[in-house]
Parts: structure tokens; sequence; C-alpha cells
């Protein structure tokens, strides 16, 4: 299924990545959507209440609690999860454990150097996209395929 998110949500999220990385923290943004046919289109970019370092994250109890709060009140669902690296961007060991979405095709993105040198416009090339395999594997999608997966407008 493919997701479809507007640059607008994009750059939300990416100050928010930068807010954190200025105090040297990782951050997590989740993008909630709709389906709608054959896409998802992402609606609002959510920023939990977190734990963070600079080479983690962690969403405690409580706030996981007031994220499917939000997600029944507003009839959405969590179309991709958006965190920041301090350096490189892989999938590292405590992303894979501290997902928030695990099922089949779902996307984790994974922008690195705190997203200092992101933006709207270089997003899908800076970004590293990640979905979660029928083998319940985190695998990197090759940038040839990122369109098949992930759509900016």
């Amino acid at each position: 299924m493919i997701v479809t998110c507007s640059f607008t949500l994009v750059e939300k999220t990416l100050s928010w990545l930068r807010d954190a990385g200025q105090r040297r923290c990782e951050c997590i943004m989740l993008w909630l959507g709709r389906r709608n046919g054959d896409h998802i289109d992402v609606v609002d970019a959510y920023r939990p209440e977190q734990v963070a370092r600079e080479d983690m994250f962690q969403i405690p109890r409580a706030s996981m609690n007031a994220l499917y709060a939000e997600l029944r009140q507003r009839r959405l669902m969590v179309a991709a999860q958006v965190h920041s690296h301090p350096l490189e961007a892989f999938h590292s060991r405590a992303d894979d454990r501290w997902a928030i979405i695990r099922h089949e095709g779902a996307l984790s993105l994974v922008v690195p150097y705190f997203a200092n040198e992101t933006t709207a416009a270089n997003f899908l090339g800076q970004t590293k996209i990640f979905q979660f395999s029928d083998e319940a594997r985190w695998t990197e999608v090759p940038r040839e395929d990122v369109h098949s997966w992930l759509q900016l407008n």
C-alpha cells in the first residue's frame, strides 16, 4: 500500500527532528493517516511524548495509551514512523526493538544527522526507508523502489 504525505507535513516532521537534534537527542514522529483506496493519506505528523538520548528513543506506556486514544478519537492509523539518527541512517537493533508499528508492509523512515541537512525537497534522497517484511524483519527499500511505497505531494 502506498503512503502519501504532503511536503508541509514532511517539513513539520523535520522541524521536530531538528529541534531534538539540537539537544543531541533522537526523536520519533508518527505519520497518522487514513486508507483511501489503494493508498494511505497522511493527515498529521504526531509527536508522542518520548524518552530519548543521542542513540535511542522510547515511548512510555502512558504515551502509547495517549496515542491509541488519539487514533480512536480521530479514526486514524499510524501510516509510518519517522525518526532521526545522529549520524548515518540505518535501522538499529534499538530501532527494531522500539518500533511502534510491526505489520507486514509497515514503513519506518530514518533521517540522518538529526535532520540538519534534510529538507522536504531532498527528503527521499536523504532518508532511508525500511519495510517490515513477512519474515518479521525490517528490510531497506531500494532507492529505485521508494516511489512504490512512499510518495510526497
